[in-house]
């Protein structure tokens, strides 16, 4: 109905165009110039025989002259008739007889139209709008009706096609995916041995590590369907609504098998159950209860795949994780020193880059990056290079990007006075100092006391080698130069400052969980003390069981108190030693505000 009506208001707007293009079209003459006229300059210019034609229409009078160049246009009374007027104007039967006149008739449609359009058309918009509030107020009774279905997003093989190629690094995560895609393109090369391929695939790992991107490669590589929603977009405040949208899903990726359904962020609706405060959460695990039905429901030949992503797989229902639903899981690690140089590979391969590039030194400068993290850095240096007017990207844009994506954007318009300036600059020399000359700690890459985000000035270290695992020794090298720019204010100014108060911070924190946390305490032995409560539906750390006794407690802080001394005298005895180096180091620093390791080399090199 709706369609029938914008045609007919179609046809009749389409008539009425047409109706004034053609009446303009009919009174065009591109050789004649047409002027308006009184009635008596009219009938002077008839009676001097200038005019070869009058045409009458209705009260409209066109005159036309001898030469065909110029038209008159004049009207006649309403109820005068043009005989009557030539009479009025002294003409005589003769000279009325010698005039060529000829009378238009209105046409038939003009004539209808303008006795029907005034009352149609207000009637015709009347009834239009009428519709149109109808239709709304029904769309939005009928809404209630449409919550059950999912707003499940389809990303067809055909377009924007993505393959293991695409992905960088997790190379035992493409293989266990690699069964996946097989049985998808041949599902009986594992019927016909009696093998079931995993029914759920849930994608385990850091945030932005590649988990969705990932899953679109398995979907590329078998070249089947991809459906994509948010675990959040299934629950509503209305009871059912959930699991009808859950329903929903399913069924539309089961009449695209063979198919991929991606889940992502499952731990929105999949967090253990029994743990909620109130209705609404009732309605979540209404929505985690009917998932768990529909894949226990999928026949055995049912080739459709369920894969899901989480960075908290610790809080999912156990029953979600059990064999028959997500059968198979698949931890994402954070890409080594090669992953993130293949990675930085793919994220530059549309971006024009200065011959200065190297990859191998920003993947170097990188770690703990994730995929995301590096695609940003790699965007962020071309929104540099292009406010520098520069048309390619050079290794000072990328290396500039990492400290912005780290700390934050340069602060060069912070005032300071000299005095700050000098106080940042020992203090950054006292931490690259020790960083320096102290063995197990973290390799200095750049000292500088520009100011980024909240840091005066920052101190970049980072390890020499990729490292999984970290020693006491080097948790205690960590300590000292954390202290070190607090024990540098102290020898230089006999004073201290607020810019220590982070370290401290970090300090503390780092030397507690040696004693509590790691067993690294030489008095207290290889044990933990506290044990951590977590409420799963906040998701977060909520307070520390003390499990041990007062005196124990006493002797976990006396031991924190020796970390800590122990470190401050170590990082003292190198600044006191090389008093001579930090001086010269934040003399640099206050002149060139920023030094590169190489830099640092230099000037310990020539002390």
């Amino acid at each position: 109905m709706n369609k029938l009506w914008r045609q007919l208001i179609s046809l009749v707007l389409l008539f009425v165009a047409f109706s004034l293009l053609f009446t303009t079209l009919n009174n065009l003459n591109l050789n004649v110039s047409k002027k308006q006229v009184a009635l008596s300059e009219a009938m002077r210019l008839i009676k001097e025989n200038q005019i070869s034609k009058i045409t009458v229409a209705a009260d409209k009078v066109e005159l036309t002259a001898k030469d065909n160049k110029q038209l008159y246009e004049t009207r006649l009374e309403s109820t005068t008739s043009l005989i009557e007027t030539l009479k009025d104007f002294g003409f005589t039967p003769e000279e009325m007889n010698s005039l060529e006149i000829e009378i238009k008739e209105p046409s038939s449609w003009s004539f209808w139209l303008g006795i029907l359009l005034p009352i149609f058309l207000p009637l015709i918009f009347l009834f239009a709008f009428f519709s149109y509030s109808l239709r709304r107020s029904n769309q939005g009774a009928m809404q209630i009706f449409s919550f059950s279905r999912s707003n499940v997003k389809l990303f067809s093989p055909d377009k924007d096609r993505i393959t293991f190629k695409d992905v960088a690094g997790l190379k035992e995560a493409k293989e266990e995916l690699q069964e996946v895609v097989e049985f998808l393109k041949n599902p009986k090369k594992f019927q016909e041995v009696g093998a079931r391929i995993p029914r759920g695939v849930l994608l385990m790992g850091a945030p932005g590590s590649g988990k969705t991107l990932l899953a679109r490669a398995v979907a590329g590589e078998a070249n089947v369907p991809f459906f994509h929603i948010s675990g959040s977009e299934f629950v509503e405040m209305f009871v059912g609504v959930g699991a009808g949208r859950v329903r929903d899903a399913f069924n539309t990726a089961k009449k695209a098998a063979p198919a991929i359904l991606f889940i992502d962020e499952i731990d929105a609706i999949g967090r253990e159950r029994g743990a909620g405060i109130g209705g609404g959460q009732d309605e979540r695990e209404q929505t985690l209860n009917q998932i768990l039905v529909e894949m226990d429901g999928f026949d055995r030949d049912t080739r459709v795949i369920v894969m899901a992503a989480t960075n908290r797989p610790d809080i999912l229902d156990p029953a979600l994780l059990r064999p028959g639903r997500f059968d198979r899981r698949i931890v994402l690690d954070l890409p080594d020193i090669n992953d993130r140089e293949e990675i930085l590979k793919i994220h530059t391969r549309d971006k024009a880059l200065g011959s200065d590039v190297n990859l191998r030194e920003i993947a170097e400068r990188t770690p703990g990056f994730s995929g995301a993290d590096l695609a940003n850095l790699v965007n962020e240096a071309a929104i540099l290079a292009a406010r520098h007017n520069k048309k390619v990207i050079s290794q000072v844009e990328l290396i500039d990007s990492i400290e912005k994506v780290m700390l934050g954007p340069e602060r060069k318009s912070r005032a300071i006075t000299e005095k700050e300036k000098q106080i940042t600059a020992y203090h950054e020399a006292g931490h690259a100092l020790v960083s320096f000359f102290l063995p197990g700690a973290s390799e200095l890459k750049k000292v500088s006391i520009i100011s980024r985000g909240q840091a005066a000035g920052y101190t970049m270290r980072m390890p020499t080698e990729e490292r999984y695992l970290k020693t006491r020794s080097e948790f205690l090298a960590d300590i000292a130069s954390l202290l070190a720019g607090y024990i540098s204010e102290e020898l230089v100014f006999h004073d201290v400052s607020t810019g220590a108060a982070n370290d401290l911070v970090e300090a503390t924190d780092l030397s507690r969980a040696l004693v509590t946390k790691y067993g690294m305490s030489s008095k207290l032995g290889p044990r933990t003390f506290g044990k951590t409560e977590e409420m799963v539906f906040l998701g977060k750390e909520i307070s520390t069981e003390k499990d041990y006794s007062e005196e124990t407690a006493k002797l976990i802080d006396a031991e924190i108190d020796r970390i800590l001394k122990e470190c401050y005298k170590k990082a003292k005895n190198i600044l006191v030693a090389k008093r001579k180096e930090l001086d010269q180091v934040a003399t640099a620093l206050i002149e060139r505000e920023t030094l590169e390791r190489a830099d640092l080399e230099t000037i310990i090199q020539e002390k």
